[in-house]
């Protein structure tokens, strides 16, 4: 680890946040001896386990509001990734960084970076459980909720860091040369965040700071498509291409259930037969994440070793419950069309769709067929469904609902299912306005299936 001196440096935390990013920068500067100010536009009522967590530390809160002076005061700013860079607070602090940036600044571990549209999380966590085997202190964080501050001290020199990184993540990256992995994944691109975005290339610009800082000695793994191919001409690093199945130029594809990891001509086998989730697109993430393990130098028999307990990853196709022989499925993080329609072809079952909430600007045209092949379909309240109601009255395809709490969604949707069915919510949507974020909805879900009688 690289040293830095923060001891009574000026230092506000731009939004504490529930997910541990801002309350891992306000412990680590405190710690550091950093005077810190953490504000945050929510009260103290919601920010409750947040608040509760940081008790032991001499923290000033600003909370429900933003001050000017907290930030024309700072020697240092640290934002959350969901702040906008033109954010008149910003603009007036002298210098900003993120949690991340900090920690690039700080760490000299190797890494092993992350993004994509949809399967990041899949991969990362697919990928750590792999490593713990061979590098006990291995360890994850980013996008997966896990701020890499708050593992930053632990880190022994041999510790390889994986990075989970969402586009503003990266695009909060753009220009400062910190990240150089070595290895990089970009898993795919989808519309996501347009209404974030002025436009679906400024999405992408984000994207390609993965392996922008890359050398000819590292290592990018990209979708073998037309935009992955673009991408690697850009590249410094060695490229390598995976794809559903096998063709010419790909180095992991899938071949029938073997996951098949192709160089130098030669082919090895690194998934094994069965895995403890549904469906192709989680065997595929399993692939990249083998992938990725045997470019860093992992044998073989020790990646399949590690996915055949690889339990899997909260929140994302998550078997929450079995009750009276139904099963109930939380894919809370599927935000967008595509993450749903994967879900729904995870599963061969009588399947129950809970799904719906609020739009991203993004378009149900492409899963229409998907939607349709669902047997039931339960939609919650929000701007997203009012898009799907449309694309189902224009295919003749019955649904009930809109609902607007999930609870009488659920309710109805345990006492339609017969055993043998799966009841699967899997939004497409995001969960602005009825939960707090995804993962409040996705526990809910949990919570309401698990009380359920056996």
């Amino acid at each position: 680890m690289k040293s830095h001196d923060f001891k009574n440096m000026n230092v506000t935390v731009m939004g504490l946040g529930l997910n541990g990013g801002g309350v891992a920068s306000v412990r680590y500067l405190a710690e550091q001896g950093a005077r810190v100010t953490a504000t945050d536009l929510r009260s103290a009522e919601i920010l409750k386990p947040s608040l509760d967590s940081l008790k032991d530390l001499d923290v000033h809160y600003v909370l429900e509001t933003h001050r000017m002076e907290d930030f024309e005061n700072a020697d240092m700013v640290i934002k959350n990734p969901a702040v906008p860079p033109s954010s008149p607070y910003l603009k007036a602090a002298q210098r900003v960084e993120t949690d991340l940036s900090l920690f690039l600044t700080l760490c000299s571990n190797p890494i092993i970076a992350v993004t994509g549209s949809k399967g990041k999380s899949t991969v990362v966590s697919a990928l750590h459980h792999i490593l713990k085997a061979k590098y006990p202190g291995c360890s994850l964080g980013g996008n997966i909720t896990v701020s890499p501050l708050s593992f930053l001290k632990d880190l022994k020199k041999e510790d390889p860091v994986i990075l989970e990184l969402s586009s503003w993540q990266l695009g909060d990256l753009m220009g400062r040369d910190l990240l150089h992995p070595q290895i990089s994944v970009l898993t795919n691109i989808m519309n996501d965040h347009q209404n974030k975005y002025d436009s679906f290339e400024d999405y992408v610009d984000d994207k390609r700071v993965i392996y922008q800082g890359q050398t000819e000695t590292q290592d990018a793994i990209f979708l073998d498509d037309e935009r992955g191919r673009s991408f690697a001409k850009e590249c410094r690093a060695r490229s390598w291409f995976y794809s559903s199945s096998e063709k010419e130029g790909s180095h992991l594809y899938l071949k029938q259930k073997e996951g098949i990891f192709k160089r130098n001509e030669k082919e090895e086998s690194l998934l094994p037969e069965t895995l403890n989730t549904p469906g192709f697109f989680f065997r595929q993430n399993c692939l990249i994440a083998a992938g990725a393990a045997r470019l860093f130098g992992l044998d073989p028999a020790a990646i399949r070793a590690s996915l055949k307990d690889f339990p899997g990853v909260p929140h994302r196709l998550e078997l929450v419950a079995t009750r009276g022989g139904v099963e109930y499925y939380n894919d809370t993080t599927a935000t967008i069309p595509e993450a749903m329609a994967a879900g729904i072809q995870s599963f061969s079952s009588p399947l129950h769709l809970i799904c719906g909430g609020s739009d991203k600007e993004l378009n149900f045209q492409g899963v229409a067929s998907q939607l349709c092949s669902v047997d039931q379909i339960y939609l919650l309240e929000g701007t997203a469904s009012e898009k799907i109601i449309k694309l189902l009255t224009e295919s003749e395809k019955s649904f009930h609902g809109p609902f607007s709490t999930l609870e009488a969604a659920f309710d109805l949707a345990r006492r339609q299912a017969r055993p043998g069915d799966v009841v699967l919510l899997s939004p497409g949507a995001t969960s602005f306005g009825m939960f707090i974020n995804e993962f409040h909805r996705g526990n809910l879900f949990r919570d309401l299936a698990k009380t359920l009688p056996f």
